[in-house]
């Protein structure tokens, strides 16, 4: 008889933990090297003068499903963007379920072939795994842990340290979406226009750019804290001021009026399938252009510029506003909106 819900056996090590492996992962993502049911996967050796990029990232989104995505396709996502900041080509991907006694089986299989599909599309293979059930009560259905390798090809060395004085700064599109959307699920909130969750894994867009502007200084994808807290690390790691002009920031009207609605700041909301990037201003509009040639690009707009910093208060990044004013842009303070991702 089918396995309808997950019960504290499938994470026993026995032939029921078998069936979920078989009936549920197997069935979405088999790989090779998933299929050889050996407790490590054996990968290929690396080419001479490559390097690894590493990353780990661990999924607790509420709801578990949402428009635009689910836990499963964010765990793919996020991963995969963390491992291509680097400018590494994502390869490999590890995945650990923690789930409850109780979770329904159809909603694990749903989740997993979304993982599949976004998978797929990032170009990457899920490897190895764990699964791990817990007593009913003390977990919310599932929690999600993936770890990803990708190859940094040489030559290639990005990060916040090598941002200059003159660089520009690009968003790939819209800000706020996957923030507002999670809070309009949990909420019960309805809003005029339709809001979604823009979760998408981003390696080809940046290939895309590091392939057109070689002097890219940088990628980071500004989830927690938004865009406001992701450029205020930046600041601080390259020692420089940014200034990002409003109006240049891309943002959707529903998404706007949403924060305003709700007293959120949308340079502070989550995103999940956005990018920053820093580049030399002579690059600035190559960069742009491959941006938005990228299906996940089309909103792509430079929002700034770096500067240096005054050594006497040392970085900042400042906000000129609409109204012709200019303000600082600080981190988010405290937690805005939990279990986000």
């Amino acid at each position: 008889m089918a396995d309808d819900k997950v019960m504290l056996g499938h994470g026993s090590g026995g032939s029921m933990m078998k069936r979920i492996i078989d009936e549920v992962f197997f069935a979405a993502y088999g790989t090779d090297e998933l299929l050889a049911g050996d407790d490590a996967a054996v990968l290929p050796a690396l080419a001479p003068g490559e390097r690894v990029a590493y990353s780990t990232d661990s999924f607790v989104v509420t709801p578990h499903f949402f428009p635009g995505g689910d836990i499963g396709r964010l765990a793919v996502c996020g991963t995969v963007n963390d491992v291509a900041t680097a400018g590494a080509r994502p390869q490999y991907l590890s995945c650990a379920f923690i789930l409850e006694e109780g979770f329904p089986m159809d909603d694990l299989r749903r989740i997993c072939a979304s993982m599949a599909a976004c998978a797929q599309e990032a170009g990457v293979r899920i490897v190895t795994g764990d699964t791990k059930v817990v007593n009913r009560g003390h977990g919310d259905g599932i929690y999600i842990n993936t770890s990803g390798i990708g190859v940094v090809p040489a030559g290639v060395n990005l990060g916040g340290a090598q941002i200059r004085p003159g660089d520009a700064v690009l968003v790939s599109g819209t800000l706020g979406d996957h923030g507002i959307t999670i809070m309009s699920c949990r909420e019960g909130l309805n809003f005029s226009a339709d809001i979604e969750s823009d979760a998408a894994p981003l390696n080809h867009l940046i290939a895309d750019v590091l392939a057109a502007a070689p002097n890219t200084r940088c990628f980071r994808d500004p989830t927690r804290g938004g865009l406001a807290s992701t450029l205020n690390e930046l600041a601080a790691q390259s020692n420089t001021d940014i200034t990002v002009d409003e109006d240049a920031v891309p943002v959707r009207d529903a998404v706007l009026g949403a924060c305003e609605m709700l007293g959120y700041d949308v340079l502070q909301v989550a995103n999940e399938g956005k990018m920053v990037c820093v580049v030399a201003a002579d690059e600035a509009e190559t960069a742009l252009a491959a941006m938005q040639a990228s299906p996940y690009g089309r909103d792509a707009a430079i929002i700034g510029r770096v500067a240096e910093a005054d050594p006497a208060r040392g970085s900042k990044v400042f906000l000129r506003t609409s109204f012709g004013s200019t303000r600082i842009l600080d981190m988010l303070v405290g937690e805005q909106l939990p279990r986000i991702c």
